[in-house]
């Protein structure tokens, strides 16, 4: 599962990164093995960080989701299963990376999301006009939709 979790950039960034167990990132970056992804999500700099872990076979852990100290695990469907190994065997994540697009955090006290994945950290935020990347969004959608992770706007 994931590691450990740090702050990305400074101490005004609220960007929470983490490495999976045994997979260091390459060139500093973040990355989880590949089908695995994990969703790591906090609101502003003082809100409890939600950590949501999803194994290739749909098995997933949710750390703190509903910011109580809670622990939930369950199984996503086999379709959804199909659609996330999709969505993240496409090669189009690769440019949505926070390193590729070098995406800075804009916004104070929104809901930020950041998707580990085999291909590094992608992040977005709740903040009115921000464009999200288009494969993370229905990653993070799918994710949302299926365990008690945050919903997005």
């Amino acid at each position: 599962m994931l590691a450990g979790c740090s702050v990305v950039g400074g101490d005004d960034d609220p960007v929470a990164a983490g490495t999976a167990a045994g997979q260091p990132g390459g060139g500093g970056a973040a990355t989880a093995s590949k089908g695995r992804v994990s969703l790591l999500q906090k609101v502003g700099a003082d809100g409890p960080l939600r950590t949501l872990n999803v194994e290739p076979d749909g098995r997933w852990e949710c750390v703190d989701c509903a910011g109580d100290g809670v622990t939930s695990t369950g199984v996503l469907g086999p379709e959804q299963v199909r659609r996330l190994q999709g969505l993240l065997a496409d090669p189009g994540l690769t440019g949505e990376t926070d390193q590729a697009r070098q995406y800075r955090v804009s916004c104070i006290d929104s809901l930020t999301s950041s998707l580990l994945t085999s291909t590094g950290l992608i992040t977005s935020q709740d903040c009115p006009g921000e464009e999200r990347p288009p494969i993370a969004n229905e990653i993070l959608l799918l994710l949302t939709q299926a365990t008690p992770a945050e919903v997005t706007s």
